[in-house]
């Protein structure tokens, strides 16, 4: 058995940001890119933890995207805000947005941010819990890479098409849920071809429409969505809002413009908030204090909350630290001292 590592979560960012900082990316974007991975690991979302950074380091070296974009906001006043990320990864864009896309949302009841130009490659909870923080629902959607066959379908046309909803509660934790519309995230798969396991039955076909449960065939096959036709509208849905209607790539448009090289996709995002006590006002109803019945209501059938796990992973890393394993800690320590050389090691 490998030995446990531990690290404490603020060492863990700090090495993390040195990285890309070290990778050409300003300190203000090193910081957002490191947020969201370090984040990851300490909630125990391996593959959207450490596991990133070899992506993000190998998009920079291919000169696909712009470490050093600054974020152009663009607001005309009105309930659609649009931050242009210049080719660069979509984090440092949001949290430049983020606060003008809440008090737009608590002035106007709702409000959306639209994120252009981006490199995506992280979870969408980091989006919506940052504005129920904030006392506002959220949802957050983009397209990715045409990796996913629509229902009846055998061919890559969709993307995995995460969505994610927030919603404020009393206490430290909010109702999050995140989750990509295919059966498991790209990533999932990836990690079962690393360790040479194979993936659940349901979740692939390979390139001749045959169900697959070997991680190589169903990486170059198709992945399902969930839920059969249902998981395909609603996938079907974030193509069109988070692509389509916003003018940005739709997913197989995102891996034509990237090429099979294997690195993350560019496209755009969409991020909405809606303040709660602008659509209850006149009912003379909490709405926070509503959605906790139901909520509460949920957890006394001893149902578990999305999330709740991740939270629970988080509350131990930020009291005993972050474990890591002797090639993972290895990996980040090659990756602080050699920088994006250590590719080709």
């Amino acid at each position: 058995m490998a030995d446990q590592n531990i690290l404490s979560v603020e060492d863990l960012m700090s090495r993390v940001r040195a990285i890309f900082e070290t990778a050409g990316l300003p300190p203000e974007n090193a910081r957002a890119v490191a947020h969201v991975i370090v984040a990851g690991e300490r909630d125990n979302c391996k593959s959207h933890g450490l596991y990133r950074i070899e992506g993000c380091l190998r998009v920079i070296a291919a000169g696909k995207v712009a470490p050093d974009a600054v974020p152009q906001i663009h607001d005309a006043g009105r309930a659609v805000i649009e931050v242009d990320a210049g080719g660069g990864f979509s984090n440092p864009a949001f949290y430049a947005a983020k606060d003008l896309l809440a008090a737009r949302a608590r002035e106007m009841g709702l409000a959306a941010l639209v994120i252009r130009d981006c490199l995506h490659f992280s979870a969408l909870w980091h989006d919506v819990e940052a504005l129920a923080g904030e006392g506002l629902a959220a949802l957050s959607m983009c397209p990715s890479y045409a990796f996913v066959a629509p229902a009846g379908g055998k061919e890559p046309l969709l993307g995995t098409n995460p969505i994610a909803f927030g919603w404020p509660r009393p206490g430290s934790h909010p109702y999050v849920f995140d989750f990509a519309t295919s059966v498991a995230a790209r990533g999932e798969i990836e990690l079962h071809r690393r360790a040479g396991t194979p993936i659940p039955e349901g979740w692939a076909v390979d390139h001749e429409g045959q169900p697959t449960t070997d991680p190589d065939a169903a990486l170059s096959g198709a992945m399902l969505t969930f839920g059969a036709h249902k998981g395909s509208a609603i996938s079907t849905m974030v193509e069109l809002l988070a692509g389509a209607m916003l003018g940005e790539f739709m997913s197989k448009e995102a891996l034509e413009f990237m090429g099979p090289g294997g690195l993350l996709p560019r496209h755009g995002a969409l991020v909405l908030a809606l303040d709660p006590q602008s659509f209850a006002r006149r009912s003379g109803r909490d709405p926070i204090a509503e959605g906790e019945r139901l909520l509460s209501a949920i957890g006394a059938q001893g149902a578990r909350l999305p999330s709740e796990r991740r939270f629970a992973a988080r509350d131990r890393a930020l009291a005993g630290g972050v474990v890591l394993s002797d090639a993972e800690l290895a990996q980040l320590e090659r990756f602080q001292a050699q920088g994006l050389a250590a590719l080709d090691a």
